[in-house]
């Protein structure tokens, strides 16, 4: 790979946050799998969702990027990952173009499944990708009035997994919605971890998440609480046959990772420290949707 392409590479990759990728992996996962092992798996809408959501995840990233640096919440003063648009490595409207690429290829996916499943797989992707452009941008940005939040636990949580589960079986079920709680869940954390540590920063430019509202002790009970709901979830799937083996089995290990996660946020006292906390949330996601989905399709 000679050094332009190299460097292409890099700096597009640092745009897009691959890391963060997991949250739009993990659900479709978790739908596709109940799919099956409901005998209703139908490999090419499978394939359609998880191209579907990466590229809405990509083009939300993206978005992100580009609003943030307009309104001013990425700075020098910033302690998060380099940002493409505020740092110049890539210029406002190459980020632009590259966001309404992104989810021109998730419309693209999105038209097969309408084709598959009908006008509700019309709506959850219209909703979907406003709701990601909306997220930095416009007047009332969701994550300037303290909702990112909430558009992360329902579109990366319940409405990713029974989406998934709905294009391929043409049916709705309570198990997906439930077990959207779990990436859900995980989502919340890497939004409120990014709140917590920017709390600061945030405040200077009016940004009024959660943790800017009401302050660093909710921010790390927010994550707590979080860390902890897919522990419980294997337990409420209990009711709808799980065995008590299985749930104790996928819940030991949610709440090991929650602990190890919360036990860091509450030690944390140089918030530079909170990015070493966002591949662990990936881990532990990725491990307790692996363990969920291992334990379906038996």
């Amino acid at each position: 790979m000679n050094r332009g392409l190299a460097q292409f590479v890099k700096v597009w990759g640092l745009a897009i946050r691959p890391k963060t990728l997991f949250a739009a992996v993990t659900p479709v996962l978790l739908g596709t799998v109940l799919a099956y092992s409901h005998r209703h798996g139908a490999m090419p809408s499978a394939a359609a969702a998880f191209l579907g959501a990466i590229f809405i995840q990509i083009g939300t990233n993206l978005a992100n990027d580009y609003w943030d640096a307009k309104k001013g919440a990425d700075n020098e003063n910033r302690l998060g990952p380099t940002r493409v648009t505020s740092s110049g490595l890539l210029s406002p409207s190459s980020v632009f173009i590259g966001m309404v690429i992104a989810f021109l290829i998730a419309a693209l996916a999105g038209l097969f499944l309408i084709s598959q499943a009908g006008w509700p797989v019309l709506v959850i992707g219209i909703v979907s990708i406003i709701c990601g452009v909306l997220y930095t941008a416009g007047p009332f940005p969701l994550a300037y009035i303290g909702l990112g939040d909430l558009f992360a636990f329902v579109f990366f949580g319940p409405v990713a997994v029974a989406g998934t589960y709905f294009v391929q079986a043409r049916e709705m079920s309570l198990e997906a919605v439930i077990l959207g709680f779990v990436p859900g869940s995980y989502s919340v954390v890497l939004i409120a971890l990014n709140n917590f540590r920017d709390r600061e920063s945030d405040v200077v430019v009016n940004k009024k998440t959660l943790a800017v509202r009401f302050g660093d002790t909710f921010a790390r009970a927010e994550i707590a609480v979080f860390c902890f709901i897919p522990a419980v979830i294997p337990f409420v799937l209990g009711f709808r046959g799980f065995s008590i083996p299985v749930a104790v089995a996928c819940s030991s290990v949610a709440f090991i990772g929650g602990m190890a996660i919360c036990r860091s946020v509450y030690k944390i006292r140089d918030k530079r420290a909170v990015n070493a906390l966002f591949p662990r949330t990936g881990l532990v996601s990725v491990l307790v949707t692996i363990l969920l989905s291992l334990f379906l399709l038996r």
